[in-house]
């Protein structure tokens, strides 16, 4: 794999075309700019419309449950698509930036009311973090080696296995506390879940500057760039949890 993002991986270059318009790196990065725009304003909308039914309308909290899940399902049948049809990825992957700011405006008005102000850190800390590992990136500080593509992939997989084998027992009423509470080892484990989603950031830029040195379709500029906002949005909402431990404390 070349990535730990299911959406990114060595595969994913097997039996593309080898005619017509090629990726280009500047291609990538303008579609995850545009990307980044469209989940950001879906993203504010739906926080407005959150807040309107929780003050305005005073519908209890839970009354927007439905619809983070509903959104959340939503984004992993897209993203699901996007995955087996790589060709779509200029259709649906600015479908998928929608559905999930939908998810992320939701959540992130939810956690404002009773934090005020996370979701501005967590937004800061996040776009920080991606900057930074690009210029490390760029300038070679950090390299996706085999070992170090195996390490992260690896973690990444742990990760997948503990929140799937939490999601079976919350459905018996038993969760893995340590993941949701704000004890010392919650907020570790969530910390260390924050650290190995942005190392997953560095194997996204591999695997396009990869796709790149390859001579990609054009249209891969488009999965890239959804690719990269997968990690981005993964980041994100779990620099969200891990604030919202340290300060429940």
């Amino acid at each position: 794999m070349a990535s730990g993002n299911p959406a990114l991986t060595r595969k994913t270059f097997e039996a593309l075309p080898t005619t017509g318009e090629r990726m280009t790196l500047n291609g990538t990065v303008h579609k995850t700019a545009l990307l980044l725009l469209l989940t950001m304003a879906s993203a504010f909308m739906s926080w407005r419309v959150g807040l309107g039914m929780v003050m305005t309308t005073y519908q209890p909290m839970s009354a927007l449950g439905p619809w983070i899940l509903g959104a959340s399902i939503g984004g992993l049948v897209i993203a699901l698509a996007i995955i087996f049809k790589k060709q779509w990825a200029p259709f649906l992957a600015p479908v998928y930036a929608l559905v999930e700011g939908v998810v992320i405006g939701l959540l992130s008005m939810l956690l404002e009311m009773e934090f005020p102000g996370i979701a501005l850190q967590a937004a800061t800390l996040t776009f920080a973090t991606l900057a930074a590992l690009l210029m490390a990136y760029r300038s070679g500080l950090i390299r996706a080696t085999e070992n170090f593509k195996l390490g992260v992939v690896a973690a990444t997989g742990g990760i997948f296995v503990v929140y799937l084998f939490d999601l079976v027992m919350r459905l018996f009423g038993m969760p893995i506390g340590f993941i949701h509470d704000n004890s010392w080892m919650g907020i570790g484990f969530s910390l260390l879940v924050v650290i190995i989603a942005a190392l997953n950031l560095v194997l996204d830029f591999d695997f396009i500057e990869t796709g790149v040195e390859r001579g990609a379709p054009a249209y891969m500029e488009w999965y890239g760039a959804f690719g990269l906002l997968v990690t981005l949005i993964w980041l994100y909402l779990e620099i969200l949890r891990l604030l919202a431990k340290a300060r429940s404390r």
